[in-house]
Formats: C-alpha cells, structure tokens, sequence
C-alpha cells in the first residue's frame, strides 16, 4: 500500500509538469519512462510503474485546462474548449472555466468509476456493433456539424481543408504532430487575433460558478468518453466536436463537458486495455508493455486514478487561483508574443522544420475560419476525415 501511495504521488507531480508545460505530453514521459524500465524495475515493480503513469495521465487531463485558457495554448484534448474558455478569461471569468473543467473531470471520473462494472459487461458488445459503423457515423456527423452552421459552404471548405491537412500531416514523418497542428488551429490563430486587437484582461472575479446542465454534460461525458476509450482513432477532440452537435449545452456546461471528456476516456481506456486488450493511447501502450493487466492489477489501477483525480482537483485550484491573481497584472500582449515565441520553440526542438510548416499553414487555416465566423469545431475534420478514410 505504501509503494502504491508514493507511485500515486510520484505520477501526480508528473501530471503536474505535463499539464502546465505546453508541448510537453504525458505520451512523451511515459515513452521516456518505458525507455529506462530496464534500470526502474529493478527498484520497483511493474503495476507501481503502471501507477505512476495513470496517476500522472489523469492528472494531466485536470492541469492541462490552465495553460488553455491563460496562455492560449490548448493540447489535442482542450483545444475545442479553448474559444470559450479564453472567452470567459476576457470577461473576468477565467477562474471560474478553470472550476467548470474540473467540475467536469471530476464528476466524470466519479461517475465513471461508480458505472465500471456496467462498461465491463457492455463494452465488448458495443465495440463490435459501433466497430463496422464507424465510418458511417462519423459521416453523419460530418455533415450535422455542418448543416448547423449559418454558412455552409465556407464551412463545408474549412472542414475538408482541415482533412486534407490532417492526412498529410499524419503521412509525414514528423514527431509529436498534433503539437503544431492544435497550437495553429486553436492556440496561435487565437493569440495573434488578441495582439492585434490589443486585448486588455480585465479584473479576474472569484465567484460561485454555475453549473446549470451539469449533470447533463458529465453523464454525456461518461457515455461519449466510454466510447471514444475503445474506438481505434477517434479522440476526445473528435467526440467533444460531435457531442456539441448533438446535445444542446450551454457554454458553461460545454467546458464541463470538454473537463469531463478526457478523463473518463484515459479511465476507461484501461477497461479497454483489460476486456479487449487494446490500448487507446501512448500512456495505455506503456502500461500493456510494462505488466499484464488482469483483474487485480485493473482495479488498482483504477483505484490510483480516483485518488490522484481528488489530489487534482484540489492542486488545479490552488494553481489557478494563483494564475487568477497575477494574470491581470501582466501586458497582456507582450505575454501572448512571448507565448507565441516559446511555442515556436517547442515546436521546432520537439516537431522539426516540418513542424514549423504545419504550424505556420495551421494558424492560417485558423484565422481563416475565424475571419468567415465559422466554428472552430470544424477544424476536427483533420482527425475525423482521416478517421473516416481508416475505417472505409
């Protein structure tokens, strides 16, 4: 019990770094991590390994929120929640989107648990239903997405945009690639419209927030995450884009919604890893190698995440209150240059030149969609269209 507690921790402060460090991934410390298991599982032993790396991916999905909505550098897994969240930031409300998300990754996480042994006898059927309609779906989707927007043909040629750039930025050889694609589409295209509009932070509030529709955003969060846990490429991205099409959430439940969606799909991944045997992301990859999940090792691990998910919740809130004080203090748009200067960076140290272009051409792409007032959810054509042509 002793060793699990110090694994929960050590995954925790993990989850802390990669949260607030923009480009910095869990994917890439659990990577790292497995490349040096040889020398840590002398000292350890496998499942404490697997604990810190879940600990750390679940804190990571509560953290990950602050530099979306103070920076304006959102990772694959916030940047649908970024507009809003930066929105709320711009009217004095930033601590508040910061408690919405973790209201959402909370619940979810609660919900989700307290719903395990539900998804442990219906995921195996779902996943051979949904598994040879997916495509189909996806589709269906694509076109609700948008048939709701007021300009359809600009939206119609966002989204395809977007697929072709998302095809061609998968078929490069490129390191970390959703790193520069989501810092231009969502991150950067947001930030240089700030600069130019010389935007000022008002006066941050602390207030009690609201969460009209919150038990509606947290069970849709449960049920679209739990799916988006076994289905082979689509993302929390793509499912927060799609649930906002499908169930009418306002604002405030929308960010909820997005807080919820991560956790509950890295929870849920490990019911994938443990029915199916399938790891949905490079955190998962790293645990099936590390140690053979069976029913013990299961709910300990599941066990950790609800513990690092409560010690997350209350360190996001500590931090952001932190964020909240100073951030009005600052030139807003000499922070946004600097935050454009470091992404730059990452980029070019983590992604290459090629990265680089991917950025450069993303941002434009999500100026563009910006300039039309179309919704930046149609920008997710870059995962789904690709999706769609997986599955066809």
């Amino acid at each position: 019990m002793i060793q699990i507690i110090i694994g929960i921790i050590v995954g925790v402060c993990l989850g802390i770094f990669t949260g607030l460090s923009p480009g910095i991934h869990v994917n890439l410390i659990s990577v790292l991590m497995f490349s040096v298991s040889a020398y840590l599982l002398k000292i350890v032993d496998p499942l404490i390994l697997g604990i810190v790396i879940v600990s750390m991916a679940i804190t990571h999905t509560f953290l990950d929120i602050i530099p979306s909505i103070f920076l304006g550098v959102p990772d694959d897994e916030e940047a649908i929640a970024a507009l809003p969240s930066h929105r709320m930031l711009l009217q004095g409300n930033a601590f508040e989107a910061v408690q919405l998300s973790t209201i959402g990754a909370l619940g979810g996480l609660i919900i989700a648990i307290l719903l395990i042994p539900i998804f442990l006898i219906f995921t195996e059927h779902l996943y051979a239903f949904l598994e040879s309609s997916i495509a189909l779906l996806l589709i269906l989707t694509a076109g609700f997405m948008i048939f709701n927007e007021k300009n359809k043909l600009w939206a119609l040629i966002i989204f395809l945009i977007s697929g072709v750039l998302g095809i061609i930025v998968f078929a490069i050889p490129v390191n970390e690639p959703l790193f520069p694609l989501f810092s231009g589409l969502f991150g950067i295209s947001m930030l240089v419209n700030s600069i130019k509009e010389n935007v000022k932070i008002p006066e941050q509030k602390f207030q009690d927030v609201e969460v009209k529709g919150a038990g509606k955003a947290i069970l849709t969060s449960v049920i679209m995450g739990w799916i988006a846990s076994f289905m082979p490429g689509i993302g929390t991205a793509q499912v927060a884009a799609i649930s906002a099409k499908i169930v009418k959430l306002e604002e405030n439940a929308f960010i909820i919604l997005v807080g919820g969606l991560s956790t509950v799909n890295m929870l849920l991944s490990l019911v994938s890893l443990y029915l199916l045997e399938k790891a949905r992301n490079g955190a998962v990859v790293v645990v099936m190698k590390l140690l053979e999940v069976e029913q013990r090792e299961f709910f300990i691990l599941s066990f950790s995440c609800l513990i690092a998910g409560g010690i997350a919740t209350i360190i996001t809130l500590k931090i952001a209150k932190l964020f909240t004080k100073f951030i009005g203090t600052i030139n807003y748009k000499k922070l946004c240059l600097g935050v454009l200067l470091v992404i730059f960076i990452l980029v070019a140290i983590i992604s290459g030149w090629l990265g680089i272009l991917i950025l450069i051409i993303s941002t434009f792409l999500g100026l563009l969609t910006e300039l039309k007032q179309i919704t930046k959810s149609q920008m997710m054509g870059c995962l789904i269209i690709p999706v769609i042509i997986y599955f066809i």
